[in-house]
């Protein structure tokens, strides 16, 4: 037997090195040269009940090994095309520095990381971590020109202030809201019995977010939610692992269940790359011990994996149209 599948090491999924997707590592941040830059934020002093997510980025990496075989893309039947190929350039940039029990020195260190990657003109993936790494992801575009926002979550996270706390997981959409480059939020999945009061879906939706659960997602369909982004928006991906149902994704802090099921986000995302110009992407609260299976980590890195195949498949086709 003959051939690429023969050349230079089999390198299986179970040997070296755990890099997201075993990419290439590159510890200089001022020296990032790729497609696409992914990055730990291992940060979890946000939660407000079970903690964990600081393992986060290392269990999605080591799941992440699991999709390696391809030596030159993944082939998808369904789709008749190859996601991922040799051509598009990935690499791990290793995590931001975490100061325990120093939000805005951690924050800030995740901002910079993101800026890098920016100013490399990478596509940045930051996996956390609970959801307030949001928080300088989205500093990190004040100069990239306006975003709108697409928030897939059980939880709305818009509370402003609750005790004087500002940058916790419960905070980060609004904190968004009030940023001058976001033109808006589009959440979906938010559900049950939430951590964001009655004052703030009023406050959410005064202030450009369109709210919906689950159940309204599904009764309008994949193309009537999309229809609701704004045409031309190019458009920030926050992904909170809690916007599935925990019976496929029990590893998380705040489980809600009547979440979204894998297609039902994964159609959403594809729709997304198609129609819009996808800037950035963050997959947060993936907290790995509270699930001994590893198969929320495992689909962290499976919805992370495919979005940037459809991202720059369809990047491809609009260049060769």
């Amino acid at each position: 037997m003959s051939g690429s599948y023969e050349t230079g090491r089999l390198n299986l999924p179970f040997v070296g090195i755990s890099t997201f997707g075993k990419r290439p590592y590159v510890q200089d941040w001022g020296a990032i040269a790729a497609d696409v830059a992914v990055m730990g934020a291992p940060f979890d002093f946000g939660t407000q009940f079970r903690a964990g997510a600081r393992f986060g980025p290392r269990a999605v990496r080591e799941a992440s090994t699991l999709f390696s075989f391809g030596h030159a893309g993944a082939y998808d039947h369904e789709d008749d095309c190859i996601y991922l190929g040799g051509d598009v350039r990935i690499v791990d940039i290793g995590d931001a520095d975490i100061v325990h029990t120093d939000t805005e020195t951690s924050h800030a260190n995740i901002e910079t990381g993101v800026r890098a990657m920016l100013k490399a003109g990478a596509l940045p993936v930051v996996i956390g971590g609970d959801h307030s790494v949001n928080i300088p992801c989205i500093r990190a575009f004040a100069d990239q020109g306006p975003i709108h926002i697409v928030q897939i979550d059980a939880h709305l996270d818009f509370v402003d202030v609750r005790h004087g706390v500002r940058h916790g997981h419960g905070n980060p959409m609004r904190r968004a809201a009030e940023q001058a480059h976001v033109t808006g939020i589009t959440a979906l999945g938010i559900r049950n019995v939430s951590s964001t009061a009655k004052d703030g879906y009023e406050a959410a939706r005064a202030m450009g977010d369109d709210i919906l659960s689950v159940r309204q997602v599904r009764k309008l369909g994949t193309e009537a939610v999309l229809a609701r982004i704004p045409p031309g928006a190019r458009v920030y991906v926050t992904i909170d692992i809690d916007g599935f149902c925990p019976s496929i994704a029990p590893g998380t802090g705040t489980p809600s269940h009547g979440g979204f099921l894998y297609y039902e986000v994964l159609e959403i995302l594809q729709g997304l790359a198609q129609q819009h110009e996808v800037v950035g992407i963050d997959l947060v609260e993936v907290a790995p011990d509270y699930d001994p299976t590893q198969s929320t980590a495992i689909l962290a890195a499976q919805v992370l994996l495919n979005f940037l195949g459809f991202i720059f498949h369809a990047r491809s086709s609009r260049q060769n149209e």
